[in-house]
């Protein structure tokens, strides 16, 4: 792919604008960059907060800790977090210079103050609303679409700051079209594409995500998912390792652990699956660093790609599309390019696209390495002149049918799925 193609910078400007270091769950870390903006937006320290959330943030938030605040869990933590001790100007990183002196003040803030939580008036999928108050004074900051978008700020009821109307399509709030993803040009722009262009943000996401994942087996977080894979199974097999490691880094991350995370789709835990198995596998290999960078392109296109057509929030489970750009990833450091993996990515998507999104916890690292399990194994199977072929269940001929057909069925399938799980989560 020529350097001076639409695609091209399209595809760069993708992997700058995804490619993002966060701090904790993005869904909790997006309501304390809102209050730390409603705050900052207001001049001096709330006596009251307000949150609106929209459903799925409400099933994101609910179970996920909030790093920095002591172990606290919740929308209510997050909130008075960025509302008291976050820095705005760090964006997704806004609580990740908090000391001992400020989780006290969160936890007595908790205890003395009113924060309220309310559902969304608006229809939108990803929705949030924080509203600071001091006194006669007031403040809010409206998130949509996505974790950095703020669509509006207002004080004391005229509008300071206003990006696009809430109800505008997410694709026009970028400044490149997901739309123009297809995995034949992936693969072409993963071996023309210039390292310098790409290697700071690809090396920032391994040093990031591999840190995590080491810490996630040095000590105990969560349901220690990749531990118990590593003393259960062969820890000498890559194939054990891969899954391994990336549950490992959501072991911690769903756990609270305080170290950043480069995210993809707006999500750390789709930016480990999609990048840690990849690195383990390039370093079995001993593949060179062009290699492993040009392979990580691969697998966070493909995942990106994968979420374009479902959504940033949806009942079906994130993990599945980075497992799947993993398994391209690896494909592409076993010399596979389009043919082997677009069957790669038809073969595991046929294998696990079942899975469910109940929120954020400990849970999520369990569902990464089944999904990298499948990644895999979608990439053996066609090693071994094995292959899904379309008509069976929802699998399509061609890959990018196939990824359309997972569109459908995570945006508009899955919808009354998504109703009934946040139902069941928020005893409704």
């Amino acid at each position: 792919m020529d350097n001076r193609d639409l695609k091209y910078t399209a595809y760069l400007t993708i992997l700058q604008e995804e490619l993002i270091p966060a701090m904790g769950c993005t869904e909790p870390i997006a309501i304390a960059y809102a209050a730390a903006m409603a705050r900052k937006t207001l001049g001096e320290l709330p006596d009251r907060i307000e949150i609106e959330a929209s459903d799925n943030i409400l099933k994101n938030v609910k179970s996920a800790i909030v790093p920095n605040t002591g172990h606290l869990k919740g929308i209510e933590a997050a909130a008075v977090a960025g509302a008291l001790v976050g820095n705005a100007d760090k964006i997704l990183e806004v609580i990740s210079s908090v000391d001992d002196t400020g989780k006290k003040d969160i936890t007595d803030y908790l205890k003395s103050k009113k924060v309220i939580v309310k559902p969304s008036k608006s229809d939108l999928i990803f929705n949030i609303v924080v509203t600071v108050y001091k006194g006669n004074s007031d403040a809010s900051v409206q998130i949509s679409h996505f974790h950095t978008n703020i669509v509006r700020i207002v004080k004391n009821g005229k509008i300071i700051g206003n990006n696009l109307p809430c109800d505008e399509e997410v694709n026009v709030l970028q400044n490149a079209d997901r739309a123009l993803l297809n995995v034949k040009d992936i693969v072409d722009f993963a071996g023309s594409v210039k390292i310098a262009e790409i290697k700071d943000i690809l090396q920032r996401q391994i040093d990031y995500n591999m840190a995590i994942a080491v810490e996630g087996l040095k000590n105990d977080w969560g349901a220690n998912i990749g531990s118990v894979l590593l003393k259960t199974y062969d820890c000498d097999d890559i194939k054990i390792r891969a899954k391994a490691m990336a549950a490992a880094g959501s072991d911690a991350r769903m756990s609270g652990c305080e170290l950043p995370v480069v995210i993809v789709s707006g999500s750390g835990n789709q930016g480990l699956t999609a990048s840690v198995p990849v690195i383990e596998y390039a370093r079995a290999l001993k593949a060179s660093s062009e290699t492993l960078y040009r392979a990580l392109v691969v697998s966070n296109l493909v995942t990106i790609h994968q979420k374009t057509g479902i959504g940033k929030l949806s009942a079906y489970c994130g993990a599945v599309s980075a497992g799947v750009g993993a398994g391209a990833g690896i494909t592409w450091l076993h010399d596979g390019r389009f043919e082997e993996i677009a069957h790669t990515i038809v073969n595991a998507l046929a294998i696990i696209s079942g899975i469910i999104c109940d929120g954020a916890k400990p849970s999520c690292a369990a569902k990464i390495a089944s999904a990298v399990d499948a990644g895999i194994l979608g990439f053996y199977m066609y090693q071994n002149g094995q292959q899904f072929y379309g008509g069976d269940g929802i699998i399509q001929k061609g890959v990018e049918n196939t990824i359309k057909n997972i569109g459908r069925l995570g945006s508009i399938g899955m919808r009354e799925t998504d109703k009934e799980i946040i139902k069941i989560m928020l005893n409704r």
